[in-house]
């Protein structure tokens, strides 16, 4: 397995966190490409060339592409279209960067399939997988907003080669309270990125003002529901997990995404350090 960052987690802007990211030694990057200076329509042919070469001169691959769109992810149908259209011009960016996963969340998917919302989120996933897929590429679904075996249905449906998911464990566990270890062997035909995150649960939240079902009550918080810490310090069993994962075979990153913290450059090479004794 290899060690990546998501470089917007230093907070230095693009240039520079490619070349922080190069300082530590790791072997890849995931970029955010949604807003701002990477985002599709501020990235020109020549600045994509720029970009390309900027990431080999340092040393570097890019892991995966950040898509998350937000607001409800594709949950709901009035808003798909345009945003399955600017997410085609993600993976074409991805594609550009010489990287073949993107990653994003999709929204919350219903455990009933007879939820109108569970066809609504199938359908977008099913144009995008087919897109990623025809130009070689993955569309991978972070694991958060419900269990991997809620998760693992939606996809078994949807049933295109061009899903694939990017498996975030602290997510799983702050979330809903799943075992990621499971997850890991539940999901295995899918996973193709992984986050190297660590939280606390202490309580579930409400996972759908959380992911943007319904909007945010202007009195509702998650700060006593659960925590982000650094890696090893949370309810994440990395010993098992990292065995669960050389089990179905995985090689990829275990890209380090870092959320809060007064230091993130601190935090980031303590991960690095506690996944060095994984890699």
């Amino acid at each position: 397995m290899k060690i990546g960052i998501l470089a917007d987690c230093f907070g230095l802007g693009f240039e520079e966190g490619i070349k922080k990211a190069a300082e530590m030694k790791v072997d890849g990057v995931q970029l955010y490409a949604v807003e701002g200076e990477l985002a599709p329509e501020n990235m020109s042919a020549e600045k994509r060339v720029w970009a390309r070469n900027l990431i080999k001169e340092n040393g570097l691959v890019v892991s995966a592409i950040c898509g998350d769109l937000g607001d409800g992810g594709f949950a709901f149908a009035d808003r798909n279209e345009g945003k399955v259209a600017y997410t085609k011009q993600i993976v074409d960016l991805a594609l550009d960067l010489d990287c073949r996963i993107i990653t994003t969340h999709i929204g919350v998917v219903p455990e009933d399939p007879s939820h109108p919302r569970f066809e609504v989120i199938a359908k977008a996933l099913k144009e995008l997988g087919d897109y990623a897929y025809e130009r070689g590429a993955r569309f991978a679904i972070e694991t958060g907003p419900e269990t991997a075996v809620t998760l693992c249905k939606m996809l078994d449906y949807v049933n295109s080669p061009g899903i694939g998911v990017n498996l975030d464990p602290a997510n799983l566990i702050m979330s809903t309270g799943d075992d990621p270890v499971a997850a890991v062997h539940t999901l295995k035909k899918y996973i193709v990125h992984t986050h190297a995150k660590d939280g606390n649960l202490y309580k579930l939240s409400d996972l759908e003002i959380s992911y943007g079902m319904v909007p945010w009550p202007e009195d509702y918080s998650e700060d006593d529901c659960y925590a982000e810490v650094p890696l090893g310090e949370g309810q994440v069993p990395w010993d098992n997990y990292i065995a669960a994962l050389r089990e179905i075979g995985f090689d990829g990153f275990l890209t380090i995404e870092r959320e809060c913290g007064d230091d993130p450059a601190r935090d980031i090479q303590l991960a690095i350090d506690f996944l060095k004794k994984y890699v």
